[in-house]
């Protein structure tokens, strides 16, 4: 299954809207991601990111609660470097 997992953006470089990256964090694992499709997107901003790519924003609260309920389905495994495979 393929989804969307929330994280908070930590730093951004570039500044050319296509390009633009970021370091986003997922509870503690953090992952470089592209922003293009998020233009507005800032430091401290919640987005949902899937396959590297921020998809859009969400509030802190939301994001959150997303999550948590990936957790309890168990499906944050790949974005554990220490879980076994």
């Amino acid at each position: 299954m393929c989804l969307a997992v929330p994280g908070k953006i930590v730093s951004i470089e570039g500044t050319d809207p296509i390009l633009r990256s970021g370091t986003v964090d997922f509870s503690g694992v953090t992952r470089q991601v592209n922003l293009a499709y998020v233009p507005d997107a800032k430091v401290g901003d919640y987005v949902l990111v899937h396959v590297g790519f921020a998809i859009s924003t969400v509030d802190e609260a939301e994001a959150k609660q997303v999550f948590e309920y990936l957790r309890q389905m168990d499906e944050l495994s790949e974005l554990d470097p220490d879980a076994p495979s």
